[in-house]
């Protein structure tokens, strides 16, 4: 054994130890002289406090931990939803950043520099006051399209209404099943062959006849539930039916997407940058389309300067959006870490847990985009 590098590493872990039993003995020397006890029995209390927006079954008589449950469900969906629109707007922002047409290439940049030095708490605030309530009252707006309602108090959709949804669902399990095996195939034979197979043609088919197949064969069945107008008193009224969307999760999916979008673009515009030009030059030279180009020289290389730091954009939107507490969305960290620490004063216990809890979040996306990133790695032999 080398002492010289065993010493350092044995010194660093116990400064960890004694920095954490430090702050741990005096949290518990100051719990016992207040006559405070630590525990999470509380979790199965009543919580006795109401949420507006859940995504599962929730009211005052459900326990602390269903409270959790349901801050955590909104933070993952407003977290869902601020990825995905992120990803698209980036990507397209990042290749106009590129383009030769000045106007889309000065239009796309002036977005990014507009959204990503303008503080994401001022866009939430912006969203939500003044651009969503400007709207019109639920019982001023004019339909869009007949069914659609955009008011102050939300935006109202129709739902859907399924009958035998199980059935519906693994017909779409295996179209997805059938294009995994259809890729695979695909890949092989273009690598033995150097034939192309039209994967994305082949998968909107599958995707589109196969879930249609379960309404014919598989007795699938839906209705569509459109919002109504409803009067709960002589100046309030909401719809009813429907799917509601809160004011404050579009505000803050808005500015989530928005604001990291810009930084996903930049990602996406080094990554194309960072292939040379000889690569693209010896494609076309070979006969190659601009989007074949694109796809077969152009993204496999670029996708591996692109990957490691649109992680960390994801990981920051995921950790922004505890920000959803300024404009009141149920998020985790106003439902449990706010009302219900105020509630219990187990300030010890809750922080841990929402502590934990991100950090998870967070391990999970490096876990699932590392994963990505290895897969699309070229392999050298």
């Amino acid at each position: 054994m080398n002492f010289k590098k065993i010493f350092p590493q044995a010194l660093t872990l116990l400064a960890v130890v004694l920095v954490f039993g430090f702050f741990s003995y005096n949290a518990q020397v100051n719990m016992d002289n207040r006559g405070i006890t630590f525990g999470y029995g509380f979790l199965s209390q009543e919580s006795s406090f109401d949420v507006q927006f859940s995504l599962i079954e929730y009211d005052g008589s459900h326990s602390y931990f269903r409270a959790y449950l349901v801050g955590l469900l909104n933070t993952i969906l407003v977290s869902v939803i601020g990825i995905i629109f992120a990803t698209i707007i980036g990507v397209v922002v990042g290749i106009a950043r590129l383009s030769k047409n000045y106007l889309i290439e000065r239009t796309a940049a002036v977005y990014v520099e507009f959204f990503r030095n303008i503080p994401l708490l001022l866009q939430i605030f912006f969203w939500y006051f003044a651009a969503l309530r400007a709207l019109p009252l639920p019982q001023e707006a004019d339909p869009m399209f007949g069914v659609f309602f955009l008011t102050i108090k939300g935006f109202f959709v129709p739902a859907f209404i399924w009958n035998n949804l199980d059935v519906f669902i693994y017909f779409i399990l295996a179209a997805l099943i059938s294009i995994f095996f259809i890729r695979s195939y695909a890949k092989k034979k273009q690598e033995n062959e150097g034939k192309q197979t039209p994967v994305l043609l082949i998968s909107i088919v599958l995707l589109t006849i196969l879930p249609l197949s379960s309404f014919l064969i598989g007795g699938a069945s839906f209705s569509v539930q459109v919002p109504v107008l409803e009067q709960l008193s002589q100046t309030s009224f909401t719809y009813k039916g429907g799917l509601g969307l809160p004011p404050e999760l579009i505000a803050l999916a808005l500015a989530l997407s928005l604001y990291t979008a810009t930084f996903i673009a930049e990602c996406v515009r080094a990554g194309v940058q960072g292939v040379g030009k000889g690569q693209k030059e010896a494609a076309a030279s070979i006969g190659l389309t601009p989007n074949q180009v694109l796809k077969l020289v152009i993204m496999p290389q670029a996708l591996r300067i692109i990957i490691p730091p649109t992680t960390n954009q994801y990981l920051n939107l995921t950790k922004n959006s505890s920000l959803a507490a300024a404009i009141a969305y149920p998020d985790l960290v106003l439902v449990f870490a706010g009302t219900a620490l105020m509630q219990t004063g187990r300030a010890i216990e809750i922080v841990s847990i929402t502590m934990l809890t991100y950090l998870t979040l967070s391990i999970s996306i490096s876990i699932l985009m590392n994963w990505y990133n290895k897969k699309i790695a070229i392999k050298e032999k």
